[in-house]
């Protein structure tokens, strides 16, 4: 970096080979590659989305529905442009569906921006005007949610359903949606609501409508002998962190034998170790044990002398769920177990899904861990409803933390629209300009499902605000039918934390965006966060006409899927 100064010649503080964008070059360039990333995905929208194909270099395809799935699958290069693709992934973290309408609400938000920035209205006041409008907007969702309470099953029902309408797993929505909400409820406890305590297992073969769920465990593994029973009826069963095998000293140690009498010893006294080992599960009852490490051949023989099914190599997370379904405790030394330490399964048994051998813990009373079992045709119809059931656990868990719930078919982003244009008039200044933009800007939504299901967006918007205009808060768009019906009382419904968390996020991703006016080619970045060379590369520099012609190539793309 060159640090000269002469008279008459101004400070160079950026190499000869950086590039900088600056003021509404660098605006514009952002906007138009957030816009992009909102354009690939708006297609995706609603029950009649389309699915997208992306491909690898090395052919491997993934074929969804699913916005966030879809963006971090796909290889985009602009910094602005990733930006928006983090809204998306915010709301998976956050709620687990939602993902398009927030990307596209992002999207639409700085399409608004950029015409009241032609006109003059700076991008600060264009910023305080959009937080002024969600955080109004905000305030207009939380009036008009419906409670929903824990012992209302056929609410829950019909919001997992939604959350799977318009992806691979709507031909079976009803069952799937049925198999989710005893899944979260048998998973619910004093502590919450973790999903992750719900395991999914996918089985190619047989259809969607074949899938079940299995109150218990399910166990990627198989007896480790084949003497041992393939099931146990009202089966006791220990959990053990450890190694059924010979204790190792801690030291190097070494033994010169001098007798095979002695030899023998060393023998008989590790097969003493090991029978006291099985003996200490006997006495307390056991009737299947899973060991997190392995279990010595001669273990084996004992364990399967006694009519005891033993797994070996079982991982922590494994043990975990196995602890939660049976009531078991996990112990790491036999020295210390007790009777009071098993746990109980009505049955144990090894079987056989989709040609892999496993092993079922099921019969379960009050099972705090549950395994859904997913079917389909192919690896891809499956991947597909996994994606599904993982946005239908997501909503289902909100709506019994938050237990309050919308509409959906376009009717909150209509009364937003039309709450928001009146709350403007009391907006002073130009920052009115931004909150009536933001307000346009929601009406991407019932306008992209109109468009989606092959409808008339101008006439779908006209009657959806004169329902509106009518005080029918529920009044949303059959994209079936094209007509206007109450989704309330249609069962289409889901949490409101989808819509508070997408217009929170889309605005503050958008608001960042817009208040970028210099992009400047970096180093390193101090926290890693770009990985940027020195030559500016992996940033803005190469990374702006590069990251630009990427995101021309990444319009071309989204115009292709």
């Amino acid at each position: 970096m060159s640090q000269r100064m002469q008279q008459g010649q101004p400070m160079i503080i950026l190499g000869d080979d950086s590039q900088r964008t600056q003021g509404k070059d660098a605006q514009s360039m952002n906007i138009t590659a957030g816009k992009a990333v909102a354009e690939s995905v708006r297609t995706t929208l609603g029950p009649k989305g389309m699915d997208k194909m992306l491909v690898d270099n090395s052919g491997e395809v993934v074929v969804t529905n699913d916005g966030v799935t879809i963006l971090k699958e796909m290889d985009i290069d602009h910094p602005a442009a990733n930006m928006i693709v983090e809204v998306s992934e915010t709301q998976e973290d956050e709620v687990g569906d939602g993902t398009t309408t927030a990307v596209v609400i992002a999207g639409e938000l700085l399409d608004q921006a950029e015409e009241l920035i032609e006109q003059d209205v700076h991008a600060t006041t264009i910023a305080q005007g959009f937080r002024q409008a969600a955080e109004k907007a905000k305030e207009i969702l939380d009036d008009n949610a419906i409670e929903v309470s824990e012992e209302d099953r056929e609410t829950l029902v019909k919001i997992a359903a939604t959350a799977m309408t318009g992806k691979g797993a709507e031909s079976a929505k009803d069952l799937l949606a049925d198999l989710v909400v005893d899944a979260v409820l048998a998973v619910a406890d004093d502590d919450g609501i973790d999903t992750e305590n719900v395991s999914v297992e996918k089985v190619v073969g047989g259809s969607i409508d074949n899938s079940e769920l299995v109150e218990g465990a399910i166990i990627d593994k198989t007896r480790v002998d084949e003497n041992m029973p393939y099931a146990v009826e009202d089966a006791d069963v220990a959990l053990f962190d450890g190694a059924l095998e010979v204790r190792e000293t801690e030291i190097d140690a070494e033994v010169n034998v001098t007798d095979p009498d002695q030899l023998q010893q060393f023998l008989d006294q590790e097969e003493k170790q090991l029978k006291e080992m099985v003996d200490k599960l006997v006495d307390v009852g056991t009737d299947v044990v899973f060991v997190g490490d392995g279990i010595d051949d001669m273990a084996q023989h004992y364990l399967a002398k006694e009519g005891i099914l033993a797994v070996r190599r079982a991982k922590s997370s494994d043990l975990k769920r196995l602890a939660r379904a049976t009531g078991a405790s996990v112990v790491g030394s036999l020295d210390d177990i007790e009777e009071s330490d098993l746990g109980f399964a009505g049955s144990v048994a090894q079987k056989d899904v989709g040609g892999d051998e496993r092993i079922f813990v099921e019969d379960v009373e009050d099972a705090k861990s549950v395994t859904l079992i997913l079917r389909g045709g192919t690896d891809h119809v499956v991947d597909e409803v996994e994606r599904a059931i993982d946005d239908s656990l997501g909503v289902v868990r909100t709506t019994l933390e938050d237990g309050k719930v919308l509409p959906g078919g376009g009717a909150p982003e209509t009364e937003l629209s039309l709450k928001l244009r009146e709350f403007a008039d009391s907006v002073g200044g130009r920052e009115q300009l931004a909150v009536e933009a933001f307000a346009e800007a929601l009406d991407v939504i019932p306008r992209t499902l109109a468009e989606n299901a092959g409808l008339d967006p101008i006439d779908s918007l006209v009657d959806l605000r004169a329902r509106h205009d009518g005080g029918e808060f529920a009044a949303g768009l059959d994209a079936y039918t094209g007509e206007v019906i109450d989704m309330e009382a249609e069962g289409v419904v889901e949490p409101l934390r989808v819509k508070t968390q997408a217009i929170e996020s889309a605005t503050e991703a958008a608001v960042m965006i817009l208040r970028i006016d210099d992009v400047i080619a970096a180093g390193d970045l101090s926290g890693g966060q770009t990985g940027g060379d020195d030559d500016g590369d992996d940033m803005p520099g190469g990374g702006m006409g590069g990251g630009m012609g990427g995101m021309g190539g990444m319009g071309g793309m989204g115009g292709a899927m």
